[in-house]
């Protein structure tokens, strides 16, 4: 007796299989969800202080913040954007990468940081009128348990610098003077 056999997979078979290997795609992606975050997060702590850094290399180098009023002695090209708008502390941002990322500022900081996700950015405000002037950097983390909330004290924003009192409070996190 001859018999005629088929080789290969029925369409049950196939299916069944995919239907499985999407279930353990799903359930790895779920659990990366945190770990993105996480990662997410490191960086925005990593490049504030990348920019606090650049900020304190300006100010030893011209004796101002960018976006002071100060004419200093720093060359014009350093203080392309000498003022800022007076409203929401993000404003300035891309102000004081103008000023941080000059051929002429010699800091170090050929490109400013931003954040990884497109939806937020990362925040800078100048206090010229305090003495001496004192900045705020800042970026909105993903995870409000974030490790570095544990010892964060949100730093307080004197009278008369743009941005609203609860701009760096929990889950915003700035770094000041």
């Amino acid at each position: 007796m001859v018999r005629n056999e088929k080789k290969g997979f029925t369409l049950i078979e196939i299916l069944i299989v995919v239907a499985i290997i999407a279930i353990l795609a799903s359930v790895v992606l779920v659990g990366l969800g945190p770990t993105q975050q996480s990662g997410r997060d490191a960086r925005r702590l990593s490049d504030l202080h990348e920019i606090q850094n650049a900020l304190e290399l300006f100010y030893n180098k011209c004796g101002y913040y960018p976006g002071s009023l100060s004419a200093g002695a720093c060359a014009t090209a350093l203080q392309a954007n000498a003022s800022y708008p007076a409203s929401a502390l993000s404003s300035a941002y891309g102000g004081v990468a103008t000023s941080l990322t000059a051929a002429s500022a010699g800091l170090g900081l050929n490109t400013m940081p931003n954040d990884p996700s497109a939806s937020k950015t990362y925040r800078y405000t100048i206090n010229a009128a305090a003495s001496p002037s004192v900045y705020f950097v800042g970026a909105t983390l993903e995870n409000a348990n974030n490790s570095a909330f544990t010892s964060y004290t949100p730093p307080v924003i004197p009278a008369g610098t743009s941005g609203d009192a609860a701009s760096c409070a929990k889950p915003n996190f700035c770094l000041t003077l």
